[in-house]
């Protein structure tokens, strides 16, 4: 069925919302009747989250999540109800909280048609914030049923259609977990499609109750299984609002803290890419969420985590000599990296076993070998995560940790297969107090296993900064690396390159710094050290992080506008671009020769 010319009785409406978008927001005293107050309030939202009128820009948010608990209990409401209306020509509408569309369906392809026009599609977002006054965004903002049809929509290319919104609470909280929205053309729609509406939604709230009964034993057996397999872990489990903490957890966070562990954890059943975060909570500590993906059931709205806790290292509990933080052959004045460095050695002078995280390259190894080397006796052993691809490596590290006082470093431990961390803590086990045991890790790359096997065993975790958060310290790193790698001799370094350096991003961190300038010093023993003297790629600023094929890009441009004496038209002839584009392209890279 086509959309029909607009109804006079429809007229006032239109009339009012034209007056509201030609003169800042005011509404004419004689056309406020036509509008609703909800209405009227609901654009003047939309004003101020600067929707646009004449057309919409709406963000593709994420990929649905079909198997969340609403989903689960909407389906067969949904299924129901579409089959009802096949003929009609009305769309079926599932969204999450935050109005993003989880769901579609509808008998009419003309209608279809309309929707995908205007990006009324699922992964899209349908928040006031996003696409003005809507039977979706509206509903979800007021918390209210509401139906927005015509020109009451703020945005003029829904003007054709009749939304009806009901939020959908749960049963439980009576917090909002979605909304349900009918939508047709402005002719059919009214008050027929809200009350439509409402009466589905109470079948989805009552399908999710019923739900809930069965998730619930689930969640328990999960928890109580997760943790008997390990009890000296921190245990959280969630399930809609039944929330399940071990003793350990409730005893070693506070209240405030708790709340925004629940947050987080409800944020990671959405996305899981989120586990491999390291989160600040309230109180200064840091926390991570493992998710037990043996006791976790996405489809049945089921979460079990593992919780590590976190020493801040700007938060320090107690602090020793501040001697402690002086460790042999380890340089940093940013106070970032001087606190992290303190909280490494006082917990190694402890006897603490730690775990020392951090982007590759950012000298975790480095400062937690220098720790033990000052405050544990004998020698350190360290064992690589490629060691142990040699059988014999596991019965020497076995052989070592028998060994009374023994001083051990497991490096890279997030590279260690599922056998060998269950071998290795195997090995570890009953021989805590015996010795002294440190790693490291990755931030944020600690895998389920990794969190039941060998992190049990660590009270600290410590992350180190990586270079790009403590640029300051190019200042003491670069000339003593440059004293290492010319045995001592005197290279000094102009301004100009020390700029360069400092307006790198680094994601090599002091690994890629050292291999830098080792590049130099093979073309440059002596004299000082400018910024032509540095590779292509550090003598030039970009207002992003470059992908691999961006990098190419740019250091392709700096060789060839080094090739030919600077002149941009010779350099882009040279690679077969034209002037517009180099031009375009130094801009871009921030190349500065």
């Amino acid at each position: 069925m086509k959309p029909k010319p607009t109804d006079q009785s429809r007229v006032p409406v239109a009339h009012a919302r034209e007056r509201f978008l030609n003169d800042d927001g005011a509404v004419d005293d004689r056309l406020t009747g036509a509008v609703r107050d909800a209405i009227s309030t609901s654009w003047r939202r939309s004003r101020s989250f600067k929707v646009q009128t004449d057309r919409l820009e709406l963000p593709f948010v994420r990929e649905p999540n079909t198997d969340s608990p609403l989903m689960t209990a909407a389906r067969p409401v949904l299924h129901q109800l579409a089959t009802d209306l096949s003929s009609e020509p009305v769309s079926i509408i599932l969204t999450s909280p935050d109005g993003v569309i989880l769901s579609r369906a509808a008998g009419s392809d003309e209608l279809l048609g309309q929707l995908d026009a205007v990006s009324l599609a699922p992964g899209y977002s349908y928040s006031e914030e996003h696409a003005g006054t809507n039977g979706i965004g509206t509903a979800l903002e007021t918390r209210q049923a509401t139906l927005v049809s015509g020109a009451e929509h703020y945005a003029g290319c829904l003007t054709q259609l009749s939304c009806a919104g009901v939020p959908i609470r749960n049963p439980f909280s009576g917090g909002i977990v979605g909304a349900l929205d009918l939508t047709g053309w402005v002719e059919e729609g009214g008050s027929l499609l809200l009350s439509l509406a409402k009466s589905a939604t109470v079948q989805i709230e009552q399908q999710m109750l019923a739900n809930a009964s069965e998730r619930e034993s689930r969640l328990l057996s999960a928890y109580l299984a997760t943790c008997r397999r390990a009890p000296q872990m921190m245990v959280l489990a969630i399930a809609a609002d039944v929330v399940l903490m071990n003793r350990r957890l409730r005893q070693s966070i506070d209240p405030q803290d708790q709340v925004s562990m629940l947050e987080l954890a409800v944020d990671q059943t959405v996305d899981i890419a989120a586990g491999r975060r390291v989160n600040t909570l309230p109180s200064g500590r840091s926390l991570r969420l493992a998710m037990v993906p043996e006791f976790s059931d996405a489809t049945g709205g089921i979460a079990v985590f593992h919780v590590h806790l976190m020493d801040s290292a700007t938060t320090p509990p107690q602090r020793r000599p501040s001697k402690a933080s002086v460790l042999p052959g380890i340089v940093g004045r940013s106070s970032s990296w001087r606190q992290a460095s303190d909280r490494i050695a006082q917990h190694v002078g402890a006897g603490h076993w730690i775990v020392v995280s951090g982007e590759r390259g950012s000298g975790r190894s480095a400062v937690l070998r220098a720790a033990a080397g000052q405050y544990r006796r004998g020698t350190i052993r360290v064992y690589a995560a490629g060691d142990f691809q040699d059988t014999d490596t596991l019965d020497s590290f076995a052989a070592e940790i028998d060994t009374e006082g023994y001083a051990v470093i497991l490096r890279d431990v997030d590279e260690f297969d599922d056998d060998m961390l269950f071998d290795v803590a195997e090995v570890v086990q009953g021989r805590e107090h015996a010795g002294w045991l440190g790693m490291t890790l990755s931030a944020g790359d600690a895998t389920p296993t990794l969190g039941a096997t060998l992190l049990p065993f660590f009270s600290h975790t410590i992350e180190v900064p990586p270079l790009r958060h403590r640029i300051e310290d190019l200042q003491v790193l670069v000339p003593t690396i440059l004293r290492q790698l010319t045995r001592g001799r005197e290279l000094d370094v102009a301004p100009d390159a020390m700029r360069q350096l400092s307006k790198y991003t680094w994601p090599g961190n002091v690994a890629e710094l050292r291999q830098a300038l080792r590049d130099v010093v093979t073309h440059h023993r002596s004299g000082t050290i400018t910024a032509q003297h540095l590779p292509p790629m550090y003598r030039a600023q970009s207002r992003h992080t470059l992908t691999r094929i961006e990098a190419l890009e740019r250091d392709a441009i700096v060789r060839s506008l080094e090739e030919n004496g600077q002149n941009k038209v010779a350099a882009a002839n040279a690679l077969g671009i034209s002037r517009a584009t180099i031009y375009r392209k130094i801009k871009e890279f921030g190349i500065d020769m």
